[in-house]
């Protein structure tokens, strides 16, 4: 609070002032005070006394500098403005799983996925209100998170802050998990655990949260690989040495309806986070696979038959020994790409399934690409670099073929799925452009 100001000019002329009321935003949020004084020049109770009041207070915040619309000085910025999902990247859901309602994120809950930051943080403070919308609702919110799907998962690869509703009753309740703010690593990250703990998951030392439709807050202390998580205003949970320790912030849909609020944020002092235990910067990688249908991939009766679509991944139905399936049952992308990077995951889900994928497609037709082999039931990662009639193959971080297309070759063209008997998964499929 500002100091109160004393007039000079003698007694008559002694006022002071101080803020009072406010928009009733929660903790530290933009507020807009109204003033009052004590004190008036002249003792007296009238319109006109009132308005002197009034180009007083003028006079005084004008020339002191004072701005009525000014943001509380306590280092906070919102990471959300209330209006918009401007600041925030849809990763791999649909365009109606996240969504601005009354000042609020709305998640629906479907797919399962994430709604991230464009900017990476390493030390700060975070704050946010959730509640669920229905019992047993489960969500998160991930700290120091990668920009895309971990492999094989529509999972961040992150420190989960847990967001659980003590409706959830899974097997194991109380053991490997709770519904109080549970913090534990996730696909690839690790930590090491405050507290009472099961594996690299920490349990919280107490339990303060509410369940649903009540509202929740979360204060989440994040410090040169150190997560601290306070639940309604009482540290429970925590860990050190996490890897990452610098990265993206994200919101997790996970099969339930919750909001978000009031969500802000204190940028705290670098402390030079090395480049392994760093996240990787997001390189322009655009989701081409919404986790819930087949919205931007052209369809016919063919590929409805040959498609379907469960947890979050494309399922191609052929019959193990059938041979190549049908021209007609390639499933392609609606718009066509010209230079270009594929990322995807695959899996084979039984014997004989060999995954293809097409490129440079037109009319149904197009350059098929036979994935190396992977073993029944793995996931793998690829990723298909088209510049020119360059192509570039890799699995995982590792380049597996480079060749050359034909002179002649189309300079743009379709993306397709396909695989040559037996049942195939793709899933976690992105795009970016090559410049």
């Amino acid at each position: 609070m500002p100091a109160r100001p004393v007039g000079t000019g003698g007694e008559s002329a002694r006022f002071c002032w101080r803020r009072t009321g406010g928009c009733g935003c929660l903790r530290g949020q933009h507020v807009n005070p109204s003033l009052s004084f004590s004190g008036s020049p002249t003792g007296l109770h009238s319109h006109g006394t009132r308005l002197f009041r009034a180009g007083l207070c003028a006079a005084v915040l004008w020339f002191g500098g004072i701005r009525l619309s000014a943001a509380p000085k306590d280092g906070f910025q919102p990471l959300f403005n209330g209006n918009n999902l401007s600041g925030w990247v849809n990763v791999n859901c649909a365009p109606e799983t996240w969504s601005v309602k009354d000042g609020m994120i709305h998640c629906t809950g479907l797919p399962t996925g994430a709604l991230r930051t464009i900017k990476q943080y390493e030390n700060f403070i975070l704050e946010l209100d959730w509640r669920h919308l229905t019992k047993g609702g489960n969500s998160g919110v991930f700290i120091w998170a990668s920009p895309v799907a971990a492999p094989g998962v529509p999972f961040l690869r992150a420190i989960e802050v847990q967001v659980l509703d003590h409706g959830y009753d899974a097997k194991g309740k109380g053991e490997w998990y709770t519904t109080h703010g549970d913090v534990f690593p996730i696909h690839g990250a690790t930590m090491k655990p405050f507290g009472r703990h099961n594996g690299m998951r920490s349990f919280p030392s107490s339990e303060h949260s509410n369940g649903s439709p009540e509202w929740n807050h979360y204060r989440v202390v994040c410090t040169n690989g150190v997560l601290r998580l306070s639940v309604n205003g009482i540290e429970v949970s925590g860990g050190e040495e996490c890897n990452y320790r610098k990265g993206y912030i994200g919101l997790e849909s996970e099969g339930a309806p919750i909001d978000f609020r009031n969500i802000r944020l204190q940028e705290l002092p670098s402390s030079q986070a090395a480049l392994e235990v760093t996240a990787p910067l997001d390189t322009g990688w655009r989701p081409l696979f919404n986790g819930l249908d087949l919205r931007g991939w052209r369809t016919n009766a063919t590929t409805a038959a040959h498609w379907a679509v469960a947890g979050e991944r494309l399922l191609s139905r052929a019959d193990a020994g059938t041979g190549p399936a049908p021209a007609e049952s390639i499933l392609w992308t609606s718009r066509p790409y010209r230079d270009s990077e594929w990322m995807f995951d695959c899996r084979p889900t039984g014997p004989g399934a060999v995954p293809l994928v097409w490129i440079r497609g037109a009319q149904g037709v197009g350059t098929a690409v036979k994935l190396p082999a992977i073993e029944a039931g793995a996931s793998q990662r690829y990723t298909i670099r088209l510049v020119g009639r360059a192509v570039t193959l890799s699995r995982g971080s590792v380049v597996t073929e480079q060749w050359t297309l034909p002179e002649g070759s189309p300079k743009g063209g379709e993306f397709g799925l396909g695989s040559a008997g037996g049942t195939v998964e793709f899933m976690n499929l992105y795009v970016r452009d090559e410049r």
